[in-house]
């Protein structure tokens, strides 16, 4: 199998086995591999009453066919497990290393259930796996844990670790590879811990094989062209995400003291310009990646890689902080006790507001006063949160859960969709990336559809792939028409890209510099599968279609695709969407007619299944009554 090793390893925890399993090349074939095979394996695996912290739940390590390949931003990892967080199809990503080496051992994905009654850790080697005692690394940090096991093994090993939050359950602990690149979203570092495994270590001398050397050699040599000759390549490359926080604060865009607004009037300080300029003292890419977007700052006697455009949101504007060496030092320890940043931080945020209007108390928080900007507090509070010690107990179950407990109206100020925390956009200042946020399966999310086109106007790849009758409105971030139909393309594109699996901001999504043609072609030189661009899309759908059924299956329908009204009732009080809301119906009402869904159910009808080949899903829907 070309692009594939053809295996899978499957680990049972409760049994203390592992061992590698062909690659069903129809399940390669349907579902390309990362999300793809992630969103099959999930739907197959667990069902309505698995317990996302049960050792029935499954915890999946994805590769895919490109993966540790030379092509530009293939070092992308997929990771997938039934959220502790939203209760729904929990799905993250990291970049780094440690993907490319799953191939290289031997795998095309990891597969684990069960629970271990002792702290463990997987070491894969060349096509071989043991289960290993990890009881000395039980209570270690993420960076910790990778000096430990990388000594052990080698300096060439690849680890994929929780942390402590991961350890006591904190409903959005991450899995952490190699020292900065985060599986954050979704509470899949809490599942990694409730089944007792600690890391996940590789080395192997493997390749991969392509189909067509000289054809993907030519394609390489076109995507580096295209790469190094953009215009937005150069500021990328310099300084990554962080490039964001001055543009997006101009437009609106930037969240703001709890997603209140989206200006901080003190953003400059906290800019990519100064955070990246003023710390940093070397460079680093991904596994094969082009842009070479990370930056290596150095604070005091510690080192560690920049703050993403979303960190920056969360220890900064949304808390009112201007300190560029917090947000650098907060951004390292959330990362050191395992903890995604971005809900980490709106769960924080929500507090803070909470607190400002009396809904929270001295003796909900132990004492503790809640005041924006303090930063004393705001990494007393992280810490608590990873041990879950006082009120940090009540912070680790995320801002849905959180505001569940401490009721008295507090839910209005919890930022989340479906449970998970709204990351660092705000929907009034770009409508399609409201509408994303809405209707993502992970729940609040700005990467399952990557909606940037409209962000700053990339208004001749919207004319180039959708045409010249949808402007100026798909390109005018305040138009809700049109949106619906971006939305549903630029999703597919993104599943599909994230099954293969590729960066999405190596130039597929953002900038705009590859599209359905050249991943069809890409897919047929590697795989030597032929593929057309159609039958590429139809593959897209299937997937995205079996990610919405499996959160159909758990009740989901239209009234679950919304926002907080903060958004579609509040217009955004200054900066550059004011007077902005999100008109969220008009633009559910096309993204379902766009994506054949039934508009006023959000439900998928029998012969939208079939169509894509989910008859077994269709039948599984039906028995539940949760056919249109």
């Amino acid at each position: 199998m070309y692009g594939y090793t053809g295996k899978i390893l499957w680990v049972d925890l409760t049994r203390g086995k592992a061992e590698g399993k062909d690659l069903n090349p129809g399940l390669a074939r349907n579902y390309l591999g990362g999300m793809g095979l992630c969103m099959r394996l999930l739907y197959d695996l667990t069902d309505v009453d698995t317990d996302p912290l049960g050792p029935e739940n499954v915890l999946i390590f994805a590769a895919g066919p490109v993966t540790g390949t030379s092509w530009p931003g293939s070092g992308r990892l997929q990771v997938a497990a039934k959220s502790p967080l939203t209760g729904l199809a929990g799905y993250s990503n990291s970049g780094g290393h440690f993907s490319p080496h799953i191939k290289y051992a031997g795998f095309d994905a990891i597969v684990v259930v069960g629970r271990s009654e002792k702290p463990v850790y997987l070491f894969v080697e060349d096509g071989r796996a043991e289960i290993r005692d990890a009881s000395d690394l039980w209570g270690l940090d993420t960076w910790e844990t990778e000096d430990v096991l990388r000594e052990r093994h080698g300096e060439d090993v690849r680890v994929a670790a929780i942390g402590q939050a991961g350890e006591n359950l904190v409903k959005f602990a991450a899995i952490v590879t190699g020292k900065g690149r985060v599986a954050a979203r979704a509470g899949i570092g809490a599942v990694m811990g409730s089944k007792k495994l600690k890391a996940v270590a590789l080395r192997g001398e493997g390749g991969v094989k392509v189909a067509d050397p000289r054809g993907f050699e030519e394609m390489l040599e076109e995507a580096m062209r295209k790469i190094d000759g953009s215009p937005f390549s150069e500021t990328y490359r310099d300084l990554g995400t962080p490039l964001l926080v001055l543009p997006m604060n101009v437009i609106g865009r930037f969240p703001t003291k709890n997603h209140y607004m989206g200006s901080f009037e003190r953003a400059e300080e906290i800019s990519g310009e100064k955070i990246v300029w003023g710390y940093r003292v070397a460079k680093r890419a991904c596994f094969s990646c082009r842009f070479h977007c990370k930056n290596i700052l150095k604070l005091g006697d510690t080192i560690g890689d920049h703050p993403e455009y979303e960190t920056i949101c969360s220890f900064g504007s949304n808390i009112l902080i201007d300190d560029p060496e917090f947000i650098i030092r907060m951004n390292w320890l959330s990362n050191r006790l395992g903890m995604d940043t971005i809900s980490l931080g709106g769960t924080i945020a929500w507090a803070m507001e909470c607190y400002e209007r009396g809904l929270l108390t001295r003796e909900d928080t132990g004492g503790l006063e809640l005041k924006w900007g303090d930063r004393d507090l705001v990494e007393r509070l992280v810490r608590m949160t990873a041990f879950r010690e006082g009120f940090g107990d009540v912070l680790a179950e995320g801002v849905r859960r959180a505001s569940q407990i401490i009721g008295r109206g507090t839910e209005r100020y919890a930022m989340h969709v479906k449970g998970l925390e709204i990351p660092a956009q705000d929907g009034r200042a770009q409508k399609s990336m409201g509408l994303a946020h809405a209707t993502a399966a992970r729940g609040a999310d700005h990467l399952t559809h990557s909606t940037f086109l409209d962000e700053v106007g990339f208004e001749e790849a919207i004319r180039e792939r959708y045409g010249e009758q949808y402007l100026p409105e798909m390109a005018d971030r305040f138009s809700p028409k049109y949106k619906g139909i971006m939305a549903k393309d630029c999703e597919d594109l993104t599943a599909a890209v994230s099954s293969m699996v590729i960066c999405v901001t190596a130039g597929w999504l953002f900038p705009p510099l590859f599209y359905w043609e050249d991943l069809a072609r890409l897919y047929t030189v590697v795989t030597g599968i032929e593929v057309s661009v159609s039958e590429m899309k139809r593959t897209a759908e299937r997937i995205v279609n079996i990610r919405r059924a499996y959160l159909i299956k758990h009740g989901v329908t239209r009234a679950s695709d919304s926002l907080p009204e903060r958004f579609t009732k509040e217009p955004a009080p200054a900066g550059g969407c004011k007077g902005q809301i999100v008109e969220l119906d008009q633009m559910l009402d096309e993204y379902y007619e766009a994506r054949g869904w039934n508009v006023e159910t959000g439900l998928i009808p029998r012969g939208k299944l079939i169509e894509l080949g989910l008859e077994d899903v269709a039948d599984d829907l039906a028995r539940l009554g949760r056919l249109p």
